[in-house]
């Protein structure tokens, strides 16, 4: 019964690295459109969102039964009840990497020096999202300890991009509406980082049954 329950959690692993791979691919994406201008990409965005989505249900679906069908010992509790508040998080991150793609739509292809810096900003949510996820499925602490501290990088990016689209609405208030544009898109990259940190939280109560907010 055991070696059955663990293959089930070897598969609940598996579809959460899929499930963040996912997430990762939908802020690639969103990027490279924000900085080449290419709708296309972001038009694909929406179909990656939707494949989140139902990667959720599946996953969702998956706990329960392990849940119910099974007699988890308290850390498989703590790694099951994670998982549960995890993909709420990267759903979150699918919805709003959708949310920038359909902003990028507005800006009819524009790319500014500004865009860069949101770009190396999504580098970084990127890089959370990979670790907070892989420090799930290696319930390793203290690569989650790192996510966490790499959203005040995070939250760095955004104050200086703020300063820079302040700065360019103020020498060119013609550019205000599209300033305001990308100001939204960084602020969605800061939101992701945010998921990320709530991920990287969740997966140190896996392992020690301590959580931030508890």
């Amino acid at each position: 019964m055991r070696s059955r329950f663990d293959e089930q959690l070897n598969i609940l692993n598996t579809e959460m690295i899929q499930m963040g791979a996912m997430c990762e691919e939908a802020i690639a994406l969103a990027t490279k459109a924000l900085t080449t201008g290419d709708l296309s990409l972001a038009e694909k965005v929406e179909t990656i969102s939707e494949d989140i989505d139902q990667m959720e249900r599946d996953i969702e679906s998956h706990c329960m039964k392990l849940l119910l069908q099974q007699q988890p010992v308290a850390r498989d509790l703590r790694q099951i009840s994670a998982a549960l508040k995890m993909i709420t998080d990267m759903e979150r991150i699918g919805d709003q990497s959708e949310d920038i793609a359909e902003i990028i739509t507005y800006l009819e292809g524009k790319t500014a020096e500004e865009t860069v810096s949101i770009r190396d900003m999504a580098a970084e949510t990127i890089s959370m999202v990979t670790d907070s996820v892989d420090a799930y499925v290696k319930k390793d602490i203290e690569l989650a300890k790192t996510v966490i501290t790499h959203d005040d990088k995070v939250d760095e990016y955004f104050d200086r991009i703020k300063s820079s689209l302040i700065k360019m609405i103020a020498e060119n208030p013609e550019n205000g509406e599209y300033a305001l544009d990308l100001l939204m898109i960084a602020k969605y990259f800061e939101r992701i980082g945010d998921h990320a940190t709530n991920i990287a939280e969740w997966v140190i109560f896996s392992v020690t049954g301590e959580h931030k907010n508890s």
